[in-house]
């Protein structure tokens, strides 16, 4: 039995392709203006990798921001459920899961059966989101993927980043940059600002063990280490791509639905 699962994001698309328990293949694609596109292209391409034609996909579930606008889904179900659902798939054991997606970030609680029992999103602010990373990594000069290979300097008093503003951050890396600070000083100030953020929604939230990260910034490890270092905890790292796991859920969701209705 093959499903699908989609997920329109503001920043990327991703779609997986996924047999039983298994992934046939997936795709990461940066986000056009208009979803249907989007999703059109990420879906294709998955299908793809996947050698599989998009005839034989039994049942499609969609989420993301733009998963009312995906046009072959059979359902669409909210990313807090789909990354709740994909991340505790791949660790049953964990409770706590930070998805930090580009125009947002979401701290989730789930029971041991992966129902989410509580969850708080930050969406009013880019601070805390991949779209903040992604604004400091122009600045600098480098791509996003970028702010953790810049060498840090070890001499000297580490910078900081004192607002919680992504405009007044931006005023403050422009001044360390014209002040002669070296870009992996101040990319290190970014990534800790980035986790002082999250650690607050986290906090707010109730943390449990296990904990952890999905979305493009869980790749980000300056972030993650900062926010390890806030928390307490070792955040659990995944076998699967953490881009990939709202599209992930999504498809274990389709899978569900699908067996549900033909039972």
């Amino acid at each position: 039995m093959i499903v699908a699962g989609c997920d329109i994001g503001s920043l990327t698309s991703k779609a997986v392709i996924l047999n039983n328990k298994n992934v046939l293949g997936y795709c990461v694609i940066r986000s056009k203006s208009k979803p249907e596109e989007s999703a059109r292209e990420v879906f294709k391409l998955a299908l793809k990798k996947a050698a599989v034609h998009e005839e034989q996909i039994m049942y499609c579930v969609g989420t993301g921001y733009g998963r009312n606008k995906i046009p072959f889904i059979q359902e669409a179900v909210s990313e807090i459920t789909c990354h709740g659902k994909g991340a505790q798939w791949v660790l049953p054991r964990v409770r706590t899961v930070i998805d930090i997606g580009g125009q947002d970030c979401k701290a989730i609680k789930l029971d041991k059966e992966g129902t989410i029992q509580k969850f708080i999103t930050n969406d009013k602010c880019a601070a805390g989101t991949g779209r903040f990373l992604e604004v400091m990594a122009k600045l600098l000069g480098v791509g996003i993927n970028g702010l953790v290979g810049l060498t840090v300097g070890t001499n000297q008093e580490p910078l900081t980043l004192s607002s919680a503003c992504t405009v007044w951050a931006q005023a403050e890396v422009i001044h360390h940059l014209n002040a002669g600070k070296s870009k992996g000083d101040i990319a290190e100030a970014i990534n800790r600002a980035m986790a002082a953020r999250v650690a607050i929604l986290v906090g707010n939230v109730g943390l449990e063990k296990d904990v952890c990260m999905t979305g493009g910034v869980a790749k980000n490890t300056g972030v993650v280490r900062h926010l390890e270092k806030l928390l307490g905890v070792k955040i659990k790292r995944l076998k699967f791509d953490p881009q990939i796991m709202g599209a992930f859920g999504a498809a274990l969701i389709a899978k569900q639905m699908f067996t549900g209705k033909n039972s």
